[in-house]
């Protein structure tokens, strides 16, 4: 059984003190040849190619990621029910989900074993440590794939009993299904955050979790909601070992970790995006809106230095964003202990 109280903090001492999270899924996914044009965007993939969500959470591990994030982002009961699955066949699928990380942290464990050097042409880097895999829980917003999770807007009628029972069956099966924690993500208000934080009690998940929020501004969650508050609600769960945010543009970080670490002693985990815009209605990224990976890597220290200790990439960064980010680290992280 996992203790979740000190696994987060078990697991950056065996890092060196900083974790490597993966970066974006979909794009990876694009390049490697997949449609993702639906509402159950890199969720599709659950039922068209499993083979390249393996190929590319391999790719993040060969890029030095210490965490893998499951395809489940946009995975929802309903939506696989929306698609005319049985709840036998949708909860399988949330399943698969983590089974196909597992499988791809098996298959590169395997690789390292085979290896002579932590280092390979191609510069892959195939080190044996610790590795984990994180169930990635996206917010209401996400299944409902119209660009909510980028505003938080749900409508005055929202409340807290219905985020409850739409995420309840779904935070379940994946709790279950082998991960070594849950990864609320992108989360947009604080309702939501409540919403998560209560389940993880009234489910007794027995895993650890963390919770990611999304910011427009570099101030407030998108939604407005005071960020102070958000945070404090995963302070004061027990089982959410870590808080941060991801999906937000790289320029934002420093402040907002200087504004979480007045709330929160947990670790702070940050993973932004590239920090292109995204057009919600026509359903793509705006180009040339964001940040090269060489800027985006040049913030890195800087984000230590006031407080991340798991750092990674969220939408359109790619595997070359997380191996200059372990390079990036390499130098600063401490000697680890060795993997058991």
């Amino acid at each position: 059984m996992v203790q979740v109280g000190t696994a987060m903090l078990d697991f950056l001492r065996h890092c060196g003190g900083v974790a490597v999270i993966d970066g974006g899924l979909a794009t990876e996914l694009e390049r490697h040849g997949a449609n993702l044009n639906d509402p159950l965007w890199s969720a599709k993939c659950l039922l068209t190619s499993p083979h390249l969500i393996r190929a590319v959470h391999l790719d993040y591990l060969e890029a030095g990621a210490d965490i893998i994030i499951t395809a489940s982002y946009q995975a929802t009961i309903q939506g696989f029910e929306n698609k005319g699955y049985s709840l036998e066949e949708s909860e399988n699928l949330l399943r698969k989900s983590v089974e196909i990380a597992l499988e791809a942290r098996e298959l590169y464990y395997s690789r390292c074993s085979e290896s002579f050097t932590d280092h390979n042409p191609g510069d892959k880097i195939l080190k044996q440590r610790e590795i984990l895999v994180a169930a990635s829980v996206g917010s209401y917003g996400a299944y409902l794939a119209d660009g909510s999770e980028y505003s938080g807007d749900y409508g005055d009628a929202m409340d807290l009993e219905f985020l409850k029972n739409f995420h309840r069956r779904r935070v379940q099966v994946l709790a279950d299904s082998g991960p070594d924690l849950i990864a609320f993500e992108t989360v947009p208000n604080k309702l939501e955050a409540q919403a998560f934080a209560m389940l993880l009690e009234e489910e007794e998940i027995n895993i650890p979790a963390w919770l990611s929020f999304n910011s427009k501004d570099g101030v407030n969650v998108v939604s407005g909601d005071s960020l102070s508050e958000c945070v404090a609600i995963a302070e004061s769960s027990d089982k959410i070992v870590a808080v941060g945010i991801n999906c937000t543009p790289p320029r934002f970080i420093r402040d907002l970790i200087l504004s979480i670490k007045k709330v929160s002693a947990k670790p702070i985990l940050i993973y932004p995006n590239s920090g292109e815009s995204y057009d919600a209605d026509r359903k793509e990224w705006v180009q040339n809106t964001g940040v090269s990976d060489r800027d985006f890597v040049s913030y890195v220290n800087k984000w230590c230095e006031v407080g991340a200790s798991l750092v990674g990439g969220c939408c359109r960064t790619t595997p070359h964003t997380i191996r200059s980010i372990y390079k990036t680290l390499s130098s600063t992280r401490s000697a680890a202990p060795p993997s058991s």
